[in-house]
């Protein structure tokens, strides 16, 4: 076969909903650009997590994107917390409204990304047995990799002797899964575990839950979207998302009016039943001190033990279920029936906080000493968040320093954007930004239009080359962190610090605050880019 030598203006590593816009801006400004994606279709997270009950914890109509007022005025949602098939559907729809799949190379991985100093042109290496060696290069290499698309996979001892099934939730098979009849074993009480539970549970003959650490659970009151609740966000749209965009997180929510330890007992429980009425991720912004002082919190904690033991009949279980660490230092789960699940008679919890899974077995797990025996195994164990899918690839920047010797003490960026010495490179949603804090989408969209933005300046002024400085990078990470501190958030180990996973840096990751971000990111722009340097 012929080898090829292909350049483009950018490639773009990842087809989820970061990736297909960045394709379509990047189009819409005159560049060339090619994608390329792992899976054999577009949806990035919605494509792979297809575990049972995967939907999305942002209600749908506000998980969408907004670029194009067609577009939101001709889809049509179904349930005010759309699931993964509904979202994956929604995906392929962009992708064929706006013929994205053309420039989309499918089934292909990346697994380098180099930077050449006397070209500045990046050449791309995938594993694709097809491509007959092409050399791809491109001016721009763009991450659009996803926050959450590299599972976390625990050295379990004993792993390989397990003769049973195993599944795990964020590479759940595209078939459906019969659990019927089953012992279930499933390890992990985080989101996926939380949206899987209670499904799994009808299923399975029994279903014993291993938990390390408890998680907060609000409700999600899903229901179907009448008709004229849509007709009446889409008389608005504009104004749903310009309220989104004044608020912490993205998500068009109440804005909190008073802080909890100035409130009345009676006010506190009013605002707090009031968010638990209302649903989903709303809970954290029922006062301005929930996430800043520690005695705010506690009695949001408290409120929310007490709705756990209000459900969960026996009481040892609802002690074990109930959390003890700071509401909102993980990502709040959103739920349907997961406490409820744990009174039937077919669901056992166990605590396995203090010694954890002991060893698998040919037949199933050893947790405390006792052997449990399982026809089915689940890993919803979660991801190695934020960095993981960038730091699997051989990425090398000047002089072919890796980014992994970059980041090995945990991640450095500007922005959230760039990497101090890998020129051209660019992170949507990376470590440094809002991202994960927020709803996504509207995350993405600000990146992408920003990424576009800078390089039709660089190449309106003749430069071939865009990075990020030293100096900048540093002032931007120690404010990063100083936002970080000023909140509860770095409070206990959670996936945001990188502690579900053995070995890796504990920094956090995310930057604090949406709107701060945008305004900064939009001033930095009008004056002419400070801290980059474009040559």
């Amino acid at each position: 076969m012929t080898q090829r030598r292909l350049d483009f203006d950018a490639v773009i590593v990842g087809a989820g909903f970061a990736g297909m816009y960045m394709l379509h801006r990047l189009r819409k400004l005159g560049f060339t650009a090619r994608v390329i994606e792992r899976g054999t279709g577009v949806g990035g997270t919605w494509y792979w997590n297809r575990y049972p009950g995967a939907r999305c914890d942002v209600e749908s109509m506000q998980y969408s994107y907004q670029f194009d007022d067609r577009l939101q005025q001709e889809w049509n949602w179904t349930e005010r917390y759309a699931a993964q098939t509904e979202i994956l559907a929604y995906a392929n729809h962009v992708a064929d409204r706006f013929e994205l799949r053309r420039d989309i190379v499918f089934s292909t991985a990346v697994t380098a990304a180099h930077y050449d100093d006397a070209a500045k042109r990046w050449t791309i290496t995938t594993d694709s047995p097809t491509s007959g060696g092409d050399t791809i290069t491109a001016r721009a290499c763009i991450m659009a990799t996803g926050c959450l698309s590299s599972t976390n996979e625990p050295a379990f001892a004993g792993r390989d002797a397990y003769r049973g099934k195993t599944y795990h939730t964020g590479r759940w098979p595209k078939e459906p899964v019969e659990f019927a009849g089953l012992r279930v074993g499933l390890i992990g009480t985080g989101s996926s575990a939380v949206q899987s539970i209670p499904l799994i549970a009808r299923q399975a003959r029994h279903l014993t839950v291993f938990q390390r650490t408890a998680n907060y659970v609000t409700p999600a009151h899903n229901a179907p979207l009448d008709d004229a609740h849509q007709r009446a966000i889409k008389a608005d749209y504009a104004g749903l998302r310009a309220r989104a965009k004044k608020t912490r997180n993205g998500i068009d929510y109440p804005i909190p009016a008073a802080a909890a330890l100035a409130s009345t007992d009676a006010e506190r429980q009013r605002q707090y039943e009031a968010r638990w009425a209302l649903g989903g991720l709303s809970f954290n912004g029922a006062f301005t001190d929930n996430l800043t002082d520690k005695r705010a919190n506690d009695l949001a904690g408290e409120f929310l033990r007490a709705k756990i033991r209000a459900v969960v009949k026996d009481p040892a279980t609802a002690t074990l279920l109930s959390p003890r660490s700071v509401v909102g230092c993980k990502r709040l789960c959103v739920d349907t029936g997961y406490y409820e699940t744990f009174n039937r008679d077919n669901v056992t919890l166990v605590d396995i906080s203090q010694k954890g899974i002991e060893t698998l077995t040919e037949t199933g797990v050893v947790a405390n000493g006792t052997a449990h025996a399982f026809d089915a195994i689940v890993f919803a164990t979660g991801f190695d968040a934020m960095t993981g899918t960038l730091l699997r690839m051989d990425i090398r920047g000047r002089g072919g320093c890796t980014l992994k010797d970059a980041w090995a003490e945990g991640p450095k960026t500007y922005l959230g954007l760039f990497v101090a010495g890998f020129p051209n490179l660019f992170l949507i949603t990376g470590p440094g930004s809002p991202s994960v804090l927020t709803n996504m989408l509207p995350s993405i969209e600000q990146h992408v239009e920003w990424i576009g933005d800078c390089l039709a300046h660089a190449r309106d002024k003749g430069a071939t080359a865009i990075e990020t400085t030293t100096a900048a990078q540093a002032a931007w990470v120690t404010k990063v962190n100083e936002l970080a501190n000023g909140t509860l958030l770095p409070t206990c180990n959670s996936w945001y610090l990188g502690a579900n996973v053995p070995g890796k840096p504990r920094v956090f990751m995310p930057y604090v605050g949406f709107p701060s971000y945008v305004e900064q990111c939009d001033a930095i722009a009008a004056s002419g880019y400070p801290g980059l340097t474009m040559h």
